[in-house]
């Protein structure tokens, strides 16, 4: 199952772009207003569709058009969040933000891939949707 995120200066004008072109709707993540994260909730869309992701405000002036990252980042699943981060720095990757614990959600961390591409990387926790 995909998993990412859009990041947006303007995150209204970027959910009702991803809602009219996609079908999406969104829903609100609980503990992360600072951000303005909205979950999209893809499974109204029919599950072979389904993905994990979200919309979330960006923390620093945007991007102009034809940067090397202008503002989406995939994660993708891993046994081991840490172990993966060190993999990744130990083979031409550096810091973007270390392993976190979010709860329920799992542990996460995000590298740049030495191409100016920020990757994610997440152990889900036990029962998390």
């Amino acid at each position: 199952m995909p998993r990412f995120e859009i990041h947006a200066t303007d995150v209204a004008r970027a959910r009702a772009f991803c809602s009219g072109l996609f079908g999406w709707s969104f829903s609100p993540l609980e503990g992360f207003e600072a951000v303005d994260y909205q979950l999209i909730n893809s499974h109204e869309v029919g599950p072979e569709k389904a993905m994990t992701g979200g919309i979330l405000r960006r923390t620093i002036g945007s991007h102009p058009p034809g940067s090397a990252i202008r503002g989406s980042i995939m994660t993708f699943e891993v046994a081991d969040c840490d172990e993966s981060y060190a993999w990744a720095l130990g083979h031409g990757g550096s810091e973007a933000l270390p392993p976190m614990d979010y709860p329920g959600i799992g542990r996460a961390a995000y590298v740049e891939d030495g191409e100016g591409n920020v990757v994610g990387m997440i152990s889900v926790a036990e029962g998390a949707p």
